[in-house]
């Protein structure tokens, strides 16, 4: 499996408190995340919120959706939010609120492992890309809770983020395929000969 650590960081214009009630009640996200498809409760959890599972369903700027379930491990409002994730990605998901200079300032750490076959065997070569979606979902999704606030995005940052125009991503993603198939192609054919 493929692993990743992604950081990112927004500053909104908002007081604490409101941040964290749209972060923390994920099931809202569809309503204005751009990329957030879909997001299913399994089980309810605790009273604090511990033990609620939820299906993800995100579409990405590239031509792939992932889906994956995330359960509730930690939740200190307004400050801290932790999950456990399985499916298609697997690992752990930290939401981190600190109020300053008049607004919050939000941290996300995602900590994850890929488990489709393809990804994995495309990450080699097509890592970068991988980065970069996954950068572009976030971005959008701090442009789009600072809109959602009415507030102001003060900065967005993401600490991995690759240096690549938006449209080199597409060509990544065939290279990459061709490489796959290509490897896929001699081991078909190493394979019949034995």
């Amino acid at each position: 499996m493929a692993e990743y650590h992604f950081v990112s960081i927004w500053q909104i214009q908002a007081p604490i408190e409101r941040v964290w009630d749209e972060i923390y009640h994920s099931e809202r996200w569809p309503s204005w995340w751009e990329y957030v498809v879909a997001v299913d409760e399994l089980e309810p959890g605790a009273a604090d919120g511990v033990g609620k599972r939820q299906r993800f369903l995100f579409r990405t700027r590239m031509p792939y959706m992932l889906s994956f379930e995330a359960c509730l491990t930690s939740v200190k409002p307004p400050s801290k939010l932790e999950t456990e994730a399985t499916g298609e990605l697997e690992g752990t998901g930290r939401w981190t609120l600190t109020s300053a200079d008049g607004g919050t300032l939000i941290r996300y750490d995602w900590d994850v492992r890929t488990t489709k076959r393809w990804m994995n065997l495309l990450a080699p070569v097509a890592r970068p890309a991988f980065n970069w979606n996954h950068h572009e979902l976030m971005r959008v999704g701090g442009q789009s809770l600072a809109r959602r606030l009415g507030a102001d995005l003060a900065s967005s940052q993401a600490q991995t983020r690759p240096h690549r125009p938006a449209g080199a991503a597409p060509w990544i993603i065939v290279g990459a395929a061709l490489a796959a198939l290509t490897v896929l192609g001699w081991r078909i054919r190493t394979s019949a000969g034995t």
